[in-house]
């Protein structure tokens, strides 16, 4: 399938945050129901808290670079996410469902990317922790966010299959 992008220089940036999908599925395939809530350390999140994360970042990430396409300069609010980790219980989400919900987003989300023209990545928010961002610093964030968090994600794993 041929991806026609309105500002061509922002697709492979937009091709890498749709593949997170794959990824992070990947990263838990085969991994048994029972260990996927272990926390193998304290002050660690399990491999199951990661994944609710990753879903709850990504929510906030498209609802940010649609405010900042279509707002000027709309106030960015930042969220803490230990909290929702510790009180939306991360722990009872079916991961299926939660996998295909993070797919979803993304696809949703780099499908609405490519109908944008490049001056759209120029344009900004303002994040209350981060201060002044465009939409193409966002979406780059958001693809190494996934990144940063499939390092403890394959360090649970190691641990938890050996």
């Amino acid at each position: 399938m041929t991806t026609l992008c309105a500002a061509p220089e922002f697709e492979s940036q937009i091709s890498l945050y749709a593949a997170g999908a794959k990824i992070l599925r990947k990263a838990v395939e085969g991994v048994a129901p029972q260990k996927l809530n272990i926390r193998i350390a304290p002050g660690t999140w399990s491999m199951q808290e990661i994944v609710v994360h990753m879903i709850d970042s990504d929510l906030a990430a498209t609802h940010r670079m649609r405010r900042i396409a279509a707002e000027e300069l709309p106030l960015l609010v930042s969220y803490d996410e230990d909290a929702f980790i510790a009180r939306l219980a991360a722990e009872k989400t079916d991961m299926a469902e939660a996998l295909d919900l993070f797919d979803a987003n993304r696809k949703f989300t780099a499908r609405w990317l490519r109908t944008l023209e490049s001056s759209a990545f120029a344009r900004s928010g303002i994040h209350t922790q981060r201060g002044k961002i465009t939409l193409g610093e966002i979406l780059a964030i958001y693809t190494h966010h996934l990144e940063h968090h499939m390092v403890f994600i394959e360090g649970k794993r190691k641990t938890l299959l050996v």
